[in-house]
């Protein structure tokens, strides 16, 4: 032999080499009943993060105005209402936004059982510190949860839609910033 390996070789070493493995997320995409990545990104991912953001940032004029305006207590009922509303209000129109069967979003009862469920999660988390009744440790601590909640939709955002994460901490920012605004300017008032 000239020093040239028998097909036999290569196929061999070909069959052998080390497979690359799927991520554990992609796993469970799969098993979850989603085509790929791009499918459970349209169907589950978009709902969700449009839900995330309608919840964290619009809540947000409300709940501080009632704090700054009133009490914990009135944040606290002020911030539980607006989530429950908000999420019930999203949901149902994600839900008649679209049938899923011209876009492929999948079916318009789940899109709007997510959008309505993570715009409720988005809301409610930001309101829970009002449980404490020192309405100035209330509103640190749910300024803290806001800036924890704006870097994970940023942080989705950046896996997801293959944004930088800068660009979608930014966004985030600006639109939570100018929703905040709005809620100290009316409960100072």
């Amino acid at each position: 032999m000239l020093g040239i390996p028998c097909l036999d070789t290569v196929r061999t070493q070909t069959e052998t080499a080390p497979q690359r493995r799927e991520s554990l997320l992609t796993r469970w995409i799969h098993r979850a009943g989603f085509k790929d990545e791009r499918d459970f990104v349209l169907r589950v991912v978009q709902p969700a993060l449009v839900g995330m953001i309608d919840g964290t940032v619009s809540s947000l004029a409300p709940i501080f105005a009632a704090a700054l305006a009133s009490s914990s207590r009135t944040a606290l009922l002020v911030g539980f209402s607006t989530a429950l509303g908000a999420g019930v209000s999203m949901g149902w129109s994600e839900a008649l936004s679209d049938t899923g069967e011209e876009t492929g979003r999948g079916s318009a009862l789940v899109r709007g059982a997510i959008t309505g469920g993570m715009t409720t999660l988005g809301g409610i988390f930001h309101t829970l510190p009002f449980i404490i009744a020192n309405v100035h440790k209330a509103l640190i601590v749910a300024g803290i949860v806001v800036a924890v909640e704006l870097f994970t939709i940023a942080w989705i955002r950046k896996r997801f839609l293959e944004e930088s994460m800068r660009s979608s901490l930014l966004v985030v920012t600006v639109g939570g910033l100018i929703v905040l605004a709005i809620g100290v300017a009316i409960g100072s008032s």
